[in-house]
């Protein structure tokens, strides 16, 4: 994988332009192998001094469509989202499991994954009906994910979304299963809920999910990063490897997911996958900035966890203001995907990137 040239930030990496098969391939053919340090836990975090930096929300407005209102239609899809998810995961026997697969599927959150879903799924002609069962499914492995990245094996968290984490309300073992559940319902809500769609596409869905989260996706991503805490070497061709697969990679899913079920053409598929993997990549440079620029309480998750791991991130290895550029281009890299189609029915995306691009937490 070639990495950014941070000199002229005239090259975006190569992989992120190459045209893949439905099938999710972002890993080398040469395997990488890691030798694990053993993990420092310091103490304290000490503080990166940086300016703080503050967006005024008219003008990331305005950057999307004239006339398009972004908040109006985050609110309206999250909402309908939610009522998805609390209809899709009810409270039942064994009451226990599902109340902890409850607890943090519907804790609130952005909801960024699903509504990208429900927008690509709309920008290639299909309806939000036909992918909200894709999006539900997106988010439930979502919050899986979070669910066992705070578990103490992993990066032992106790704040996620500004409530106490799984674990530390229902314990360990049930922290473990509630993900469990969470993954293995979000396949069978995808394939028995989606309705109004050829089977073909339903099973290329299933698939492209299960690549994204497999050990060629997310998993890939999460076991680099543990292996990562504490190398002194790690470089940003590391760093990228880890977020096109750890972030990148349920975004990119979540895109191709809405575009496959909307009826999307290969080329236009692709356009999409390729626009998320920017995104994806800016979610987590921003992620990185945020995490040593805002406190708990801006966050609603803990500030400085990265720098406690000794975790290696944009910042650490670029600088903020480096990490900043960086983010700026991958926005504009990702918005001219969009060239090409309606503009007024990609304004949604237009405004996501922008969105993930500004965010304040």
């Amino acid at each position: 994988m070639s990495c950014v040239n941070l000199s002229t930030w005239g090259q975006t990496c190569s992989m992120l332009n190459r045209s893949r098969s439905p099938s999710f391939n972002l890993l080398r053919t040469r395997p990488i192998s890691f030798v694990s340090p053993k993990r420092r836990r310091p103490n304290s975090v000490s503080a990166i001094l940086t300016k703080q930096e503050t967006v005024d929300e008219q003008q990331r407005e305005e950057s999307a469509k004239p006339g398009f209102n972004f908040k109006a239609y985050m609110v309206h899809k999250a909402e309908s989202v939610n009522q998805a998810l609390d209809a899709a995961v009810s409270l039942k026997d064994p009451i226990t499991i599902h109340e902890a697969m409850r607890y943090s599927l519907l804790a609130g959150g952005k909801r960024v994954r699903p509504v990208l879903c429900l927008a690509a799924c709309e920008l290639v002609g299909g309806s939000e009906s036909v992918a909200m069962p894709a999006a539900c499914a997106i988010e439930m492995i979502h919050t899986m994910s979070l669910i066992h990245d705070d578990l103490p094996c992993m990066d032992n968290d106790d704040l996620r979304r500004g409530k106490p984490t799984n674990h530390t309300v229902y314990g360990e073992d049930v922290a473990v299963l509630a993900g469990d559940a969470l993954l293995s319902f979000a396949f069978e809500h995808l394939a028995a809920s989606t309705v109004g769609v050829e089977p073909a596409r339903i099973v290329r869905a299933v698939e492209e999910l299960a690549r994204s989260i497999g050990s060629e996706g997310l998993v890939a991503g999460q076991v680099v990063d543990i292996h990562s805490e504490g190398l002194t070497d790690a470089g940003l061709e590391h760093l990228e490897y880890i977020h096109l697969h750890k972030t990148a990679a349920l975004l990119e899913c979540a895109v191709a997911l809405g575009s496959i079920l909307g009826g999307g053409s290969d080329s236009e598929i692709e356009k999409l996958r390729t626009f998320a993997r920017y995104i994806g990549l800016l979610f987590q440079v921003v992620d990185d900035i945020l995490d040593v620029t805002k406190s708990s309480q801006e966050l609603g998750k803990t500030a400085g966890k990265d720098l406690l791991a000794d975790k290696v991130t944009y910042p650490k290895l670029m600088g903020i203001e480096k990490s900043r550029e960086f983010a700026e281009k991958l926005n504009r890299d990702a918005q001219e995907q969009l060239v090409g189609f309606d503009q007024e029915k990609a304004a949604p995306l237009i405004a996501l990137a922008n969105y993930i691009a500004y965010r304040q937490n």
